[in-house]
């Protein structure tokens, strides 16, 4: 079951992003940021297990783009659709919002090819660059992570 994130998911999720972290898939994330960031969150529930068991986020950039990110299937429920879900949700919330650009930073290429986004030079995204970017410890010679975008 998908829905947005509450207080209560918070602890949750921070535990999920930086496990995600630990692999190196993403970065790690304070509580203090997630809170201040929660609207942004959807997550998806195994209904009969009542856990959260994946986290993704739409972060609003500029005026005209938005992010996908944070982006995490807890390891034992990959491969069922969830990750499609969880960013087919945050990609309608945008366009709701009136946002028709969406980009990701990512490790995993192939997975946003099969949502219809296309790799991107990372220059092309400047307003990320001084929003996240710029205080990421591999910025601005090591990030190895592409940029992928979905414009509609």
């Amino acid at each position: 079951m998908l829905r947005k994130a509450k207080i209560r998911d918070v602890k949750t999720i921070h535990k999920m992003i930086n496990i995600s972290a630990g692999r190196e898939e993403m970065l790690p994330r304070s509580l203090m940021d997630i809170y201040g960031s929660l609207r942004d969150f959807f997550v998806y529930i195994d209904e009969k297990e009542q856990a959260i068991i994946g986290i993704c986020a739409m972060n609003i950039i500029w005026e005209n783009l938005a992010e996908v990110r944070s982006l995490y299937v807890d390891d034992q429920h990959r491969e069922r659709g969830i990750g499609r879900i969880l960013v087919e949700a945050c990609i309608s919330e945008a366009i709701t919002l009136e946002l028709f650009r969406i980009f990701t930073l990512t490790y995993k290429g192939e997975f946003f090819k099969r949502l219809g986004f296309h790799e991107v030079d990372r220059a092309s995204l400047s307003e990320k660059i001084w929003s996240d970017c710029f205080r990421c410890s591999k910025y601005p010679d090591y990030c190895d992570e592409v940029a992928m975008i979905i414009e509609l």
